[in-house]
């Protein structure tokens, strides 16, 4: 079983992997807020732990792996009113193109992926609890979580309460106590979606969703809690601290992802700079994203450019290239010992950069045996770059099934003409199927073409 350590954001180090339960592993990740496509951020937070639950699960671990998708809020709403649609109607579209996105580029399905909506009653009843317990407050426009309650206050921003009350301001209109405090039920504006509650019609706060749908469905300690970077403070603090107000306890381990990056800036749909996960997908290989993405360390940023995408995609094609060579070779047991560095990597905080490296060394030796006519060996190569993609979520490609009827025909006649030593059809064919937007390869089984 996997001797994993991650950085955790609540002790602000590099501690050791326990799950709650052994052999299991609960996990809930914040999923997207549905008013926008979404943009290559989210694409990075999803693969950061859709890696993460992949090695787990190549591991031996059964993972319960939640996200949310947050269908109410300010900025749906916002964007509802400026498209002129219902704010129901424009999130059920936006889940759609989020997972749209996440299939293209290869992100496994949730276990459970909760909607808030659907548990607006139950917030009611945490936020009625809260209350009781006199950890919130009615106001005019709301009811407000009391920060001072929790001693510990600001310890995913690792900072002391009084840190950050020195830095805090009150907005305009705002009736708190303190200027740390946040709204737990928004009251009602006209022609906004409301539910009822003790408070008067209104609806939760985004705070409140999350600690309320992660306890309902992992319990109290379950093992992580996922997020970019920029949901340490103070979204995830504020799910720790009414879980605490509560009498509860949310995630063991809180594990966050660095930024995507444009010109040193991170990338966001407040900023304007980014770039849909959808255009990317169909203008590049989905996968180049993900190979960037093992290139850098999860906790650091990483910019994507043309060139570094490029550069992925050059990576992909060597690995396609040694499955296609290695796909006739007779099955061979992987070399232990270099699963055995895999996964010491791994377990090193998500080492990924250095599985990247194995994972092509590999690719080289195995074309090194193969030119050198070592069929054994690369064939026991090629079983650890399986090992090793498996884990990871990186599929080789060894063939398109989509290719039209006259470029298989070409390829076929290409074939033939090579067979035949016409090299000046075979040339000329080669050209055909390039001049209409195919790569062509040639390999020991044959003419290979792709997109």
């Amino acid at each position: 079983m996997v001797v994993l350590s991650l950085f955790d954001t609540s002790s602000g180090a590099v501690v050791p992997f326990v799950p709650k339960e052994e052999g299991k592993v609960s996990m809930y990740v914040c999923g997207p807020t549905v008013y926008g496509p979404p943009h290559l951020g989210h694409g990075r937070f999803s693969l950061v732990f859709d890696i993460l639950r992949r090695y787990l699960e190549w591991s031996g671990y059964e993972v319960t792996y939640v996200s949310n998708i947050t269908d109410i809020d300010d900025n749906i709403i916002t964007a509802a009113a400026e498209r002129g649609t219902d704010p129901a109607q424009l999130a059920v579209d936006c889940e759609k193109l989020w997972y749209e996105a996440m299939d293209a580029i290869g992100v496994e399905r949730p276990t459970v992926d909760p909607h808030a909506t659907a548990y607006v009653e139950r917030m009611v009843e945490f936020i009625g609890e809260l209350v009781d317990r006199g950890q919130a407050y009615e106001t005019s426009d709301g009811v407000y979580f009391a920060v001072e309650g929790v001693a510990d206050y600001g310890l995913l921003a690792r900072q002391s309460l009084e840190s950050l009350r020195a830095g805090a301001r009150v907005e305009v209109g705002e009736d708190k106590r303190s200027p740390l405090d946040f709204v737990l039920w928004k009251r009602a504006k006209p022609g906004e979606p409301t539910w009822p509650s003790p408070w008067g019609p209104g609806r939760p706060g985004w705070h409140t969703e999350c600690v309320v749908m992660s306890l309902d469905l992992l319990g109290d300690r379950f093992d992580i809690h996922g997020g970019g970077q920029d949901l340490a403070f103070p979204h995830h603090e504020n799910e720790r601290a009414q879980a605490l107000a509560a009498g509860r306890h949310s995630a063991t381990l809180w594990v966050h992802n660095g930024f995507v990056e444009v010109g040193g800036e991170k990338m966001s749909k407040s900023l304007g700079n980014f770039t849909t996960l959808l255009d990317m997908v169909e203008s590049d290989d989905p996968r180049a994203y993900r190979l960037l993405v093992l290139r850098a360390h999860y906790r650091s940023p990483v910019e994507v450019t043309r060139e570094s995408t490029a550069d992925a995609a050059a990576a992909l094609k060597r690995l396609d290239n040694v499955a296609r060579r290695t796909a006739e070779l007779t099955p061979r047991p992987a070399d232990e010992e270099v699963l055995d560095e895999f996964r010491a990597l791994m377990d090193d905080d998500l080492n990924t950069p250095g599985a990247f490296r194995l994972l092509f060394d590999q690719i080289r030796a195995a074309n090194t045996a193969l030119d050198e006519g070592r069929e054994y060996d690369a064939a026991v190569a090629w079983a650890a770059i399986a090992e090793i993609c498996t884990a990871v979520g990186l599929q080789p490609v060894t063939q398109d099934d989509a290719l039209p009827d006259d470029v298989v025909a070409m390829a076929a006649a290409r074939d033939e003409a090579r067979s035949a030593k016409d090299w000046a059809e075979a040339d000329r064919l080669r050209a055909e199927i390039e001049g209409a937007g195919f790569t062509v390869e040639d390999t020991p089984a044959g003419t290979v073409v792709r997109r």
